[in-house]
């Protein structure tokens, strides 16, 4: 009889030569625990899903509930359904006023290509900037606009009329013209290793995409919902987005992505060819009432006005001359090492130890921090404990 980690390795696609084969029987609050009973502490929330922890009861009420009256009806857009009416309507409730059109997907990546689409349908113009290590996700168009090469190389050719800039770079903002449709970013750049725009850049290009005519899209996928310690990330830069993107946690742990805009903007898809973005199972009945439930939750329990104080503790309790930087915002940040080697080693005994860490795709020197919103702060005083515990057995003779 095979193990059930036999059977994954043998059915179940794999990505890498060598996946973590941690094996869960549960998971709840902070902790995701394996069949003996042991718990792990998640601190990097499924890779910034799980806001509230895992297995919230109120999101789990609602999933339960919905279930039981519907599932899926039909391709989106065509039946009112009221889980997608209601949160579309608590999304836009706390949104810039312009931003007022919801459109539902399955995920982050299928957000950042209807977001592309649309552009290029309301502009006119054929062409996107993006930006140097950028990632917005894996479909092809999601690679075309990741800043870096050695990830997306081998799947070319990609999608033509992309262009790449540098953040906070103010000559490569003389780069959006007339001809650009949008220019696309990550509010906060989360894969190439937590890195921040500056204020006064932030206001230049959006400056440069309203006297252009160009749309500013911010992929929020990781960075919403309060993770930076905001509901959303341009909050701190004092803007609004053209487009703006979410997923991850948008769904409670239940999988749901959106792009919202305009009723002006998002109207194109209307026309010229009608059903302009088409999506069957996007905004599931189940996954939106599972994300009104989370948002509720995040918004009735105050979870985002503790999220500065929870970024003190982690930068005051993470000390060792090992540690190069600590680079973020609020519960989304970066700890940095000499090499990817060092990082590596201190993730694998953090693990082994009962605390899960990651490292990201284009900054693998750096250790991923981004725990559930819900973390105590007692909880977050044991997890930084043990990582400084695993830095000291790796780095010191």
């Amino acid at each position: 009889m095979l193990t059930l980690r036999q059977l994954f390795l043998n059915n179940n696609a794999q990505t890498t030569h060598f996946p973590l084969l941690l094996e869960f029987d549960r998971a709840e609050g902070v902790y995701i625990y394996e069949e003996g009973g042991k718990g792990y502490m998640d601190l990097i929330s499924g890779i910034g899903v799980s806001n509230l922890g895992h297995s919230h009861p109120k999101v789990v009420q609602a999933v339960k509930d919905q279930a039981e009256k519907y599932m899926h009806l039909m391709v989106y857009g065509e039946y009112v359904q009221t889980p997608q009416v209601r949160f579309a309507e608590k999304l836009v409730s706390i949104l810039p006023e312009s931003l007022n059109s919801v459109y539902f997907t399955n995920s982050g990546a299928e957000a950042v290509e209807g977001a592309i689409k649309l552009a290029k349908r309301y502009t006119g113009s054929p062409n996107v900037l993006a930006f140097n290590n950028s990632y917005h996700g894996s479909t092809h168009g999601a690679l075309s606009v990741m800043g870096n090469e050695e990830f997306k190389q081998a799947y070319r050719p990609l999608l033509p009329g992309i262009g790449f800039i540098r953040l906070n770079n103010h000559d490569d903002l003389e780069l959006i013209t007339h001809q650009t449709a949008c220019v696309i970013l990550e509010t906060i750049q989360g894969e190439a290793g937590i890195r921040l725009p500056d204020y006064e850049w932030m206001q230049a290009l959006r400056k440069c995409c309203s006297e252009t005519g160009t749309l500013l899209i911010l992929d929020e996928i990781q960075a919403a919902l309060g993770r930076t310690g905001k509901l959303f990330a341009f909050e701190h830069f004092d803007i609004v987005p053209d487009i703006l993107l979410m997923a991850k946690a948008l769904g409670g742990g239940m999988p749901v992505g959106a792009f919202v805009s305009s009723v002006e903007i998002m109207s194109a898809f209307k026309e010229n060819p009608i059903l302009g973005h088409i999506t069957t199972f996007g905004g599931h009945p189940v996954s939106c009432a599972a994300g009104l439930a989370a948002l509720d939750v995040l918004l009735e329990e105050n979870l985002i006005d503790d999220v500065a104080e929870k970024e003190a503790i982690i930068r005051r309790e993470l000390q060792h001359p090992a540690i190069e930087e600590i680079r973020g915002k609020g519960l989304m940040l970066a700890v940095e090492f000499e090499s990817f080697d060092t990082n590596k080693k201190i993730i694998d005994t953090c693990i082994q130890n009962g605390v899960i860490t990651d490292w990201f795709l284009h900054c693998s020197n750096s250790m991923r921090l981004a725990p559930p919103l819900i973390i105590t702060i007692e909880e977050l005083v044991k997890a930084c404990q043990i990582i400084v515990q695993a830095i000291a057995q790796h780095t010191e003779d």
